[in-house]
């Protein structure tokens, strides 16, 4: 089964920021590398589902037009919608995914540290929600703590290869270390083709 909503709420209880997001150094440097990954220099509208406090939603937010960011724990939604106050173009909303999706399209979905919650009946689930909503062209990333934790069903390295299998998906980008592993792929056109390179689009190569 997917981890209980309990876990989370009570993670919650104990401290408004329980992983540390606002701190560490660890994950500092993974926004960082996960900001710079991106293909594209601007999105018109993004999606990033369990967004807990939003860090890593302030930094995508100099980066989209418009963004939705969701968690499913109602204090966590209230401390990332206090960190984003001033950023009319961003949306923080109390979203469980899959069960709940917002309507509409997007050219980016980041899922940070989420896959390795559900099962594998709930993740493919999901995996349909991404593909339904994610444009031809757009921009999926994942990036996962690749250490055993009791509460997660998986470890990065073992979602990476899931992502990457979806049809309709081609690989852009992959990091991995010894704590997580990213990866950034694209939506293909209905051509079959993934789009430019940055390089390409600047007419550089």
């Amino acid at each position: 089964m997917s981890t209980p909503a309990a876990y989370f709420e009570a993670m919650y209880d104990a401290s408004p920021d329980p992983w540390g997001l606002a701190e560490r150094w660890y994950e500092q440097r993974k926004y960082a590398l996960t900001l710079a990954s991106l293909p594209r220099r601007r999105y018109r509208r993004a999606f990033e589902p369990g967004c807990s406090v939003g860090v890593l939603t302030a930094l995508l937010a100099a980066r989209c037009d418009r963004l939705l960011s969701t968690d499913r724990v109602p204090s966590a939604v209230r401390t990332a919608s206090r960190r984003v106050h001033d950023l009319p173009h961003v949306e923080v909303r109390r979203l469980t995914v899959p069960d709940e999706w917002p309507p509409g399209t997007f050219d980016l979905v980041v899922l940070s540290e989420v896959l390795y919650y559900f099962d594998d009946h709930t993740l493919d689930r999901l995996f349909t929600r991404v593909m339904d909503s994610l444009e031809p062209g757009g921009t999926l990333v994942t990036a996962h703590w690749d250490h055993p934790v009791p509460e997660h069903q998986r470890v990065g390295s073992d979602l990476a290869p899931l992502t990457a299998s979806l049809p309709g998906l081609s690989l852009f980008a992959a990091y991995r270390d010894p704590d997580f592993t990213l990866s950034v792929l694209t939506r293909r056109h209905p051509d079959g083709s993934a789009g430019p390179s940055p390089a390409a689009d600047e007419g550089l190569v």
